[in-house]
């Protein structure tokens, strides 16, 4: 198969992923309540995140940086959030 094809799904698979933290980042902002989440979900998601990108930049892979690098900002906002609004 095409390397090309195969870095377009992973990079679709990637924002299909990346779009799954949105709705709890706007419920968020919108509420000012993340009672609800600890800060260990986004650290630890961080750290495995983290790694994640290291290994895309070891094996260049686009779909693997562009997707963590998004992960890791949705989780850090989700950290930043819950610490501003408790």
């Amino acid at each position: 198969m095409d390397s090309n094809i195969i870095e377009i799904f992973g990079l679709m698979a990637g924002a299909v992923t990346s779009i799954g933290f949105i709705p709890q980042l706007i419920k968020g902002y919108k509420t000012k309540k993340l009672d609800d989440i600890t800060y260990f979900m986004p650290l630890i998601l961080v750290l495995g995140m983290t790694l994640w990108l290291i290994y895309g930049f070891l094996i260049e892979s686009l779909a693997v940086m562009v997707a963590n690098a998004v992960g890791i900002g949705c989780n850090l906002s989700l950290a930043f959030m819950k610490k501003m609004y408790s």
